[in-house]
């Protein structure tokens, strides 16, 4: 089962004292700077917890699975996210 982004808001407001409007303001916050500093290719980290970066992807030959074609596949970016030593620590349950 996941949690999604109101029942996070919803949490947070719970466990921070703050009301879920400014709480999901700070969340949006977040985000907008994670995506701004990604999209410029400047890593984000909260130590201990994640790093937010922006990856190259090189061009490569693919294949069309409908038709069996070779296809040119472009450069291009993707996004990586890594765990922090407190998040693996916790999802190992030590």
């Amino acid at each position: 089962m996941a949690m999604n982004r109101s029942e996070l808001v919803a949490a947070v407001a719970e466990k921070s004292g703050n009301s879920q409007a400014a709480v999901n303001g700070v969340l949006d916050a977040v985000f907008q700077v994670f995506t701004e500093e990604v999209s410029r290719g400047e890593k984000v980290t909260i130590p201990g917890w994640l790093a937010v970066e922006r990856t190259e992807r090189a061009a490569r030959t693919g294949r069309n699975p409908q038709t069996g074609e070779t296809i040119q596949i472009p450069a291009g970016h993707s996004v990586k996210l890594t765990a922090g030593s407190k998040l693996k620590s916790a999802a190992t349950g030590k």
